[in-house]
């Protein structure tokens, strides 16, 4: 592993320069065919190209503490090479990346041989800097004219003799290492056309107001001569991806690509909904003439892609149209068929929603924000990625950002490395991520590097501990969107989030071997002021859970706050508040902003904590219902990627709200990874409803093999097949049987039916 690497940037740098664009050339010479190492990092989107064939593009996001290097590789023949860079500059902070200096950093290695890169740099005068940012989440909008850009410098012959020489920078980062999870994939997809024809303008001058210009453009001229040509083309699902379009034009047509989640009037809407500002999801070229490739450096958010050509309409050929995704996995090692044609897409559409918002991090969405929040990964995707996936290595780098980017006061980063935040939920339920990783995984090194921010997280709630619970000052105190907080001195969807952590700490301790006494005392103190919450409001009394409200009793029957009779009328309250709120009820309130708090709401997150508390009490079919109506809605005019919320007007691709995955395979497959007690070793826990019978299935973190089960009910009974390619140990649920099978490849049983409802 390389202690640092060289930093390079160009000599005539400005400190204030925004949305700057600069081509890097290495050259290098091999003797002999040999297997060459690179090792890259930077401050701002980069994209390589190795003897002019696409080869990388990073960097993956970074604290500024704590870089991380890529590593790629490849076979190359003996002679002369070149690599060549894209450097993009934002100089703003975004989600990925707060505002570093900017630099360049490469090394080649053969072996323990560091080879010599010759290295040449050049402002692109071609991208017009600072024409408008995507939003305020994310950098600038791409403005390029490729007359300007030199023809073939990405290619080994072309002479850069008359470009500069970088110089040597430093951007104070803190000590290198090397990247702890893979690189994301490049995939290409060839796109669906859904219509084509003729354009005309109708609106203003060319930048006066980007998005609105392309919006009101004539796609259907009928009064004026066409002054251009569209394509309008479905992508099957939201995607993080480029364009990557060969046309034929003539000099100087402008080319103009924008992107949207869903079609608005059937039209692709080039502004993000919820940016909490101006947006411009659109990127603008100017032709050089000829067959050319038109392909942005940056990947774009969106299912639908409208591609705009200001020429005239027999002027232009299209020779290739492609989308190429940035994304971390590819097909799932999970799977589930339960004979509910419904339930199986359901089940998939978490995955590839997953998958849609994971590149080098699990993130909130891939348009919108790209942004690393904690939330996305210590709750429901987690439990996704396990459930579908082998590498969790994503998650984990996720909870180990969220420590480094820790406030002074220790509380952990809810959103980092970019435009960091503070979330009291968020910091709480870290906590228990770290250790539910360790269930998932075996991997106890987590626990031992974490512990200190753990300690010092908890510190942080500990000085802003009152006698009423955790104050309000201390963070964000963000339960779900539309909840009603309630009244009094102290949130107690707060101060239930972080009794959970406490509880979650405590065992923490135990597998560490540390004190966990101060955090037991905490935890007594917590359970009695939440008693005193709930008892405030008597056992069957009228209203009585009403005013508790759903997220507060969901949380309070988790953390078995309730004796059993009144924990079952709490559930009973669940099921009943649920059905009172839209989609369940179309006459119920609507979430239609971030804003439109109401207590007669429900949103899929939320499903994560609520749902459990009922499949593991005997309303397996209450649930699976739930999906079929709520989730089945959210599938409504074709969409397959999960909306944010139950509302057609937020995000259409967030992971956070596709719970159902996890659930069903965890509760209709039986098996919940346990590895914090040894490898393989698994609790088995049946709960199927009414379904007659179900497979699937379930990837061994770690590995490339999977887990496979299946089970079906006849007048005999239920019958169970488990078959793994290792040895594994199973402890059985006490309706089963109880005790710990060690199984030696296949499991095969019989239980009576009943109990596995």
């Amino acid at each position: 592993m390389p202690s640092s690497l060289p930093c390079l940037w160009i000599a005539d740098a400005r400190p204030d320069e925004c949305d700057v664009h600069v081509a890097f050339r290495a050259e290098f010479a091999l003797p002999a065919a040999a297997t060459v190492e690179f090792h890259l990092l930077g401050a701002s989107g980069f994209t390589g190209w190795l003897d002019g064939a696409a080869f990388c593009e990073g960097p993956a996001r970074f604290p500024r503490d704590h870089p991380e290097f890529q590593t790629c590789s490849a076979q190359l023949a003996a002679g002369r090479h070149v690599l060549a860079f894209v450097v993009s500059h934002h100089g703003v902070t975004t989600r990925l990346l707060e505002n570093i200096p900017p630099f360049l950093a490469c090394t080649a290695q053969v072996g323990a041989d560091t080879i010599a890169l010759a290295w040449r740099c050049q402002r692109l005068a071609a991208y017009t800097p600072q024409v408008r940012r995507v939003n305020p989440q994310l950098g600038f909008i791409e403005w390029c004219d490729t007359r300007l850009l030199p023809v073939g410098w990405q290619e080994p012959g072309f002479d850069a003799t008359g470009w500069s020489e970088p110089v040597t920078v430093t951007p104070r980062l803190g000590a290198l290492r090397p990247l702890a999870t893979s690189n994301p994939h490049a995939f290409t997809h060839q796109p669906a056309l859904l219509a084509e024809g003729t354009l005309v303008e109708t609106f203003g001058y060319e930048r006066d107001d980007i998005p609105a210009r392309f919006f009101l453009r004539d796609l259907a001229p009928a009064a004026l001569p066409p002054q251009g040509v569209w394509r309008r083309y479905d992508l099957g699902r939201v995607r993080l991806m480029r364009p990557r379009f060969t046309l034929e034009v003539p000099p100087g047509t402008v080319v103009e690509f924008a992107y949207s989640e869903s079609l608005v009037q059937g039209r692709v809407s080039p502004w993000i909904t919820l940016s909490a500002g101006d947006s411009c999801n659109l990127d603008h070229y100017v032709a050089r003439g000829g067959p050319q490739e038109f392909q942005p450096l940056a990947p774009r958010g969106g299912r639908f892609l409208e591609v705009h050509v200001l020429a005239a309409p027999s002027a232009v050929r299209w020779l290739d149209e492609s989308v190429v995704e940035r994304a971390y996995y590819g097909e799932a090692g999970g799977s589930l068929q339960t004979g509910d044609a419904l339930l199986d897409r359901i089940w998939s559409i978490g995955v590839e929603t997953h998958r849609a918002c994971a590149e080098d991090a699990i993130t909130d969405n891939p348009t919108r924000e790209r942004g690393q929040w904690a939330g996305d990964v210590v709750t429901v995707g987690l439990d996704i990625a396990a459930t579908a996936f082998s590498d969790l290595r994503l998650c984990r780098r996720s909870l180990v950002h969220s420590a480094q980017c820790a406030r002074e006061d220790g509380l952990v980063a809810g959103l980092c490395p970019g435009g960091a935040a503070y979330l009291t939920t968020y910091a709480a339920q870290w906590v228990s991520a770290c250790v539910h990783y360790w269930e998932l995984t075996g991997d106890r090194a987590l626990l031992e590097a974490l512990w200190p921010h753990a300690e010092r997280n908890l510190a942080a709630f500990a000085a802003k501990t009152t006698a009423a619970g955790i104050e309000d000052d201390l963070g964000w105190g963000f339960v779900d969107w539309g909840y009603v907080r309630n009244p009094g001195p102290s949130d107690m969807g707060v101060n239930l989030h972080y009794l959970a952590a406490l509880r979650s700490m405590i065992r923490w301790a135990s597998a560490l071997g540390r004190e966990s006494t101060p955090y037991e005392a905490t935890a007594a103190t917590f359970t009695a002021l939440i008693a005193r919450y709930f008892n405030d409001e008597p056992a069957g009394g009228a209203g009585a859970w009403e005013r508790i409200g759903y997220h507060r009793a969901a949380l309070g029957l988790r953390l078995g706050f309730f004796d059993p009779a009144r924990a079952q009328a709490g559930r009973a309250f669940l099921r009943e508040h649920m059905l009172r709120c839209f989609p369940n009820r179309h006459d119920a309130p609507r979430l239609s902003d971030p804003a439109a708090n109401n207590p007669q709401l429900i949103t899929p997150y939320f499903g994560h904590f609520a749902l459990p508390e009922l499949i593991e009490h005997g309303d397996m079919d209450f649930v699976l219902d739930q999906y079929r109506t709520c989730w089945g809605w959210a599938l409504g005019d074709g969409r397959t990627t999960w909306l944010e919320v139950f509302d057609t007007r937020w995000s259409h691709c967030h992971q956070w709200s596709g719970c159902p995955t996890w659930q069903l395979s965890r509760h209709l497959l039986g098996l919940r990874p346990r590895f914090d007690r040894g490898a393989m070793h698994y609790d088995l826990r049946l709960t199927t409803g009414s379904l007659p019978g179900a497979e699937g299935t379930l990837p061994i973190p770690g590995r490339d093999e999977v887990l496979t089960v299946s089970w079906h009910k006849d007048a005999t009974g239920l019958h169970y097949r488990l078959q793994s390619p290792m040895p594994l140990t199973l402890q059985l649920a006490t309706a089963l049987g109880g005790g710990t099978v060690a199984v030696a490849g296949k499991f095969t049983v019989t239980w009576p039916a009943e109990a596995c409802v």
